[in-house]
């Protein structure tokens, strides 16, 4: 998608796409990324979300645009800071004893701490707010075990909680991943078919359409949680039938022997019994 890039925002938890805006030219990541939360949190607002919202991102949104807009709109935030030199400090000065051992697959391989951080220290609505820190050590025989005793990623909230449950919920951000994965292969984004903005804009807004009918489908006709776009392809949308017409009715012919078709027929029970929306 050279010259084009996209931002998403998806839910936690389903990899619905909540909101998508295509941008021209050499964007950054955070350019239009204020706007585009602000519009994200009004549709959920008024979709009918009345409960806390919660802000995951990476750091290509760490900016004192995104964090003033979800202080203005009471949205918690959770974004990912870039290892600069400053920072290294402030996690350099982190107690030994502050560590506390999380679940890895090599004993003893990572752990949590966390200390305070002022972002956007000059400006003047600055305030400080927790910065939590996981750190891993490197793979043994690895490249990086040769320089480095850890590697860590950090991040700023201003969430309550337990420090170990707010650092793994943080890692789910990272399910955007399988979103943009799913529309990139299996609905066919990682293509813009135009040299034209619009019609690439067009062209997004189908895919992101596709991909959530498809995740409603999986949630809705099969009781499943998130399934891909190819495997619902392969198991539900490309196959082959026939439809006769008699008696004034009309009747849809599977082949006999497909090994889906009960979830086809069932995932269709269920979807036609839905209500409509009124």
């Amino acid at each position: 998608m050279r010259g084009y890039h996209p931002l998403l925002a998806v839910a936690a938890g389903t990899g619905d796409v909540l909101m998508a805006r295509l941008r021209g030219g050499r964007a950054h990541t955070v350019r239009g990324a204020a706007d585009f939360l602000t519009e994200t949190i009004g549709r959920v607002r008024e979709a009918g979300a009345s409960g806390a919202l919660t802000m995951r991102a990476d750091s290509g949104f760490y900016a004192h645009a995104v964090v003033a807009v979800c202080r203005r709109m009471d949205v918690r935030y959770s974004i990912t800071l870039r290892l600069q030199r400053t920072l290294r400090e402030r996690i350099a000065a982190i107690p030994e004893a502050d560590w506390e051992p999380i679940p890895y697959w090599m004993a003893g391989g990572a752990d949590v701490a966390e200390t305070s951080y002022t972002p956007f220290a000059n400006r003047p609505d600055a305030v400080a707010v927790r910065l939590i820190v996981r750190r891993v050590r490197p793979s043994p025989g690895s490249q990086l075990a040769l320089f480095e005793d850890y590697g860590y990623h950090a991040f700023i909230t201003d969430r309550a909680g337990d420090t170990v449950q707010l650092e793994a919920d943080h890692r789910r951000h990272a399910e955007i991943e399988n979103a943009i994965r799913d529309l990139k292969y299996g609905m066919g984004l990682n293509h813009l078919p135009s040299g034209q903005f619009a019609a690439n804009g067009a062209w997004l807004a189908i895919q992101v359409l596709a991909h959530n009918l498809a995740r409603w489908t999986a949630r809705l006709g099969l009781g499943e949680g998130i399934v891909t776009s190819k495997t619902l392809r392969r198991r539900l949308f490309s196959v082959p039938g026939r439809l006769t017409r008699s008696a004034r009715r009309l009747t849809l012919h599977l082949p006999a022997h497909w090994p889906w078709a009960t979830n086809f027929l069932e995932a269709l029970t269920r979807l036609r019994a839905l209500p409509l929306p009124t």
